[in-house]
Formats: structure tokens, sequence, C-alpha cells
């Protein structure tokens, strides 16, 4: 095996990036924490989808987990799964290289609201999760950053390792189980304790009760386990004068119960937005949530979301389908399946769990599969159903809304005859009347 190591440069956007993101763009540090949980439990379901047509990586002791590890001493954290892991060239595709389809958009975007924050604007955008870099958030409380990484089926690992300084250097070298292992050497607080410039840097992610506070908060939901070892003290026996001792006992920091199987009246408007973060991971609020249950004959859940603000990649033809998951008894099949919904509604993020499907469903049997079609047919007149809802109750917001999607919208004006009149009523036009955009409708009551 061999181990040369390479150096790499990343390019001038990507370097201007992450001087943004080191030099505190984004007031909320935790959330690196998120996004790196949220990018382990896609890689342990990539896993699991795989295993299901792939005979070789199907492992029946295999128990899925994601893993905190923590050395406070040497400030150093690290996050580990039993997911699919990557190759070198997905490694290098994945992580070496920054938000492919529109880096210098981002760049540009990043640097204006970098002004608006030093123009006092506490509300400056969130704009990360816009474009999938959000692994690059770790750079705001690291200061250097290790990925080790194995892809399942292969023997090979590999190691990617970057300070955030404009390279970063990858090599072969030896991992014992399939996965990815990501360390971060943490920033050090400052020196002076009344240095308070920067309040977020001096959180110690290494301490219990933090990672504790930030895996409730942002991923309660994931349906792994995310174990951490902690330290007790216990007494060596029952009598009361009994010596103590230390141990170590591995706990669960999180539910692990998915959000969608729940009650609605049990789900908290919270709960709902960080599921939104982590399906999407889009860092702004969704605009509308659509939760609903399908019983009877076939039996399925939906959660929906309608984003607030416009994706960068939204007219990008490599991403035209839909952004919904497919799960069969809370089992994750498909991401991104395009059967669940016409790609005019490819914003809509979310998932569709069945419990008629067969696990091993391809998409060859998705598209001439009739439970499919009419999964499709009700999710589609649910998102319509909120549209108009906002039409007549929240005008304001369905503008906004409109601004930000209605040239998607009306793609399917033109190639879905089902649903054509319906958009129709629903899209806003300019008009003499007034400032305000309006439907046609409403332009044709008007009309003397």
């Amino acid at each position: 095996m061999t181990t040369e190591t390479e150096t790499r440069t990343f390019q001038a956007e990507t370097r201007e990036l992450l001087d943004l993101m080191i030099h505190s763009l984004y007031s909320h540090k935790e959330i690196f924490l998120r996004e790196l949980i949220s990018n382990a439990s896609d890689a342990i379901d990539r896993l699991r989808f795989a295993a299901l047509t792939e005979s070789d990586l199907r492992d029946s002791s295999h128990r899925p987990r994601i893993r905190l590890e923590t050395f406070p001493d040497a400030k150093t954290l690290i996050i580990d799964d039993n997911g699919i892991g990557m190759s070198r060239d997905e490694i290098i595709e994945n992580i070496g290289t920054i938000a492919r389809s529109g880096t210098r958009e981002f760049a540009k975007a990043m640097a204006a609201a970098k002004a608006e924050n030093e123009s006092g604007d506490a509300d400056a955008p969130e704009l990360i999760g816009q474009f999938g870099v959000g692994f690059y958030s770790v750079f705001m409380v690291a200061d250097e950053v290790v990925v080790v990484t194995r892809k399942a089926g292969t023997e090979e690992g590999t190691r990617w390792t970057s300070s955030g300084d404009g390279e970063y250097t990858i090599e072969t070298c030896e991992k014992a189980e399939p996965g990815t292992r990501i360390t971060l050497h943490l920033k050090k607080p400052p020196e002076s304790a009344d240095d308070e410039e920067q309040p977020d840097e001096i959180v110690d992610f290494t301490q219990e009760w933090n990672l504790r506070e930030v895996v409730k908060r942002y991923s309660d939901f994931v349906e792994y386990p995310i174990e951490m070892d902690v330290e007790r003290t216990q007494k060596k026996g029952d009598d009361d004068d009994a010596e103590e001792e230390t141990v170590i006992e591995t706990v669960t920091l999180n539910s692990m119960k998915p959000l969608w199987v729940r009650s609605k009246s049990d789900i908290t408007a919270e709960e709902y937005k960080e599921f939104y973060h982590h399906v999407s991971h889009d860092w702004a609020e969704p605009l509308e949530t659509i939760h609903f249950k399908a019983e009877g004959t076939h039996e399925y859940t939906a959660l929906l979301y309608l984003p607030k603000t416009r994706p960068m990649d939204l007219l990008d033809p490599s991403h035209d389908k839909s952004r919904l998951s497919l799960y069969v008894k809370r089992v994750f099949v498909m991401a991104d399946c395009e059967e669940l919904v016409p790609s005019w509604l490819r914003f809509v993020r979310g998932l569709v769990d069945s419990d008629d499907l067969p696990l091993n469903v391809s998409r060859e049997t998705l598209q001439h599969n009739r439970q499919v079609g009419r999964i499709r047919t009700r999710v589609v007149k649910k998102v319509l159903g909120a549209m108009k809802t906002m039409v007549t109750d929240r005008r304001s917001d369905y503008i906004d809304y409109w601004k930000a999607f209605g040239m998607v919208l009306k793609e399917g004006i033109v190639t879905d005859h089902e649903h054509r009149d319906e958009l129709a009523g629903l899209s806003l036009f300019g008009s003499t009347h007034g400032a305000e955009l309006t439907t046609l409708g409403e332009y044709v009551e008007r009309m003397p």
C-alpha cells in the first residue's frame, strides 16, 4: 500500500470562503456539530441502501452508530461513524472542492453578508446550507481538521488534512473498519479572561454538558444512536463508607425517535424547524410545514417543507429532480426520489415514509408502482393546497414565495397538463391596478 502524501491547493474563491467562515461570519458556531452529525447520518443511510442491492456490503452484525470522542487536555473532538465512507476520489470531489456549482456566487453572497454584519445587521443571512458546504463550518471552531475515511467494500483508507489556510493534504492510510472519522483540533480560548470580542470561541466542545445540549437541540431526532463515553463516580460496594471509583459509561445522547412518526400535537415548532435544517441543510427557517398521514388501504406519512429562500442551485440542470427522500417502514431507501413529486416542485424538501413498499424497491419498480402514483398525487395536492391558503390568508408570505420560486412553478404550466389550471390560478402578475402582484382571477374580477 502506498502512503505518498499529496498536497493540493484550494481554488481562489474557496480560500476566500474559508477566510470568511474562519473569521466568524456566523454567530452560532455550535451548528458545526449538527452538520457533521447530519453528514454521518446520511452516510449510514447510504450504506443501508447500498446493502439492499450489493450483497458484499451486507453484515448482520453491523450496528449503525455515530460516536463522539473527547480529549479535553488536547482540546480535541472526534466524530466517528460506521457509514459508507469515501474513496480517495470521492473525498477530493466532496471535500476538496467547495460548492462546485456556484462557488463564485457563494463568495459574493458571503462577502455581502459579512458586510451587513459589520454594518450592524444582526440578522445577516445564513448562506452555507444553500451550497452544501456545511462541512466547512468546522473551521469556525477548529485550527486543524483531519478526516480518515474508508469506502465500504474496499480495503484502502484515505486521510485528508487541512487547517483551512488554502491547502489540504491527502494520503493513503490504514483504517480497520469502513466509515469516516473526523478529528477536530479545537481553537484555544482567548488567553485573557476579559477578552469578550468573540465569546462563542470560548465554548468548550470537549465537555459533556455542552455536547449534550447541542445534540439535544439540533439532532435529537436522528434515528441512529449518537454515543459518547463519559466518566461516572460510583461506590465500590453498598456500604455508605465504601470507596469511590471512576468508571466509563457509554451513553446515548439522542432519543432516536424519527420526528415524522410522532403525532403532530406532540411536536413543537422548534422541533419541526430543526428537522428542516437536518433534511435540507438550509440555515433559514422554512416558510411552511406540511405533515400528514394517510391511512386505509395504503398507509404512509409525509413531512414536507416549503423553503423561504431560493437556493442558488435551483436552476442548475444537474439538480432539476425531486429532493424528497423515500423511507419504507422507517428505513431509508432512496434520496432525491423523483417519482414522488414533479420537477416543478423540486424545491420542496422532506420525506415520505411508506408502510407498503418493499425494502428493496428500485427506481424502475417505483416508476410502475400504482401506490407511488397515489402518493405523488396526494403530495402535490397538499402542496398546492398550502399555496392556496397562503394566497388568501398570508398574501405577503406568498408574494415572497412566488418571487423565489415562481419561475419554477411556471414550468408546471407548460409541462404538467393535470395541474396546469391550478398553477395558472396561483400565478402572480404585475398590473396597472397597483404595485402589488395579482392573480388572474383577481384581475378578471376587477375588469369593468
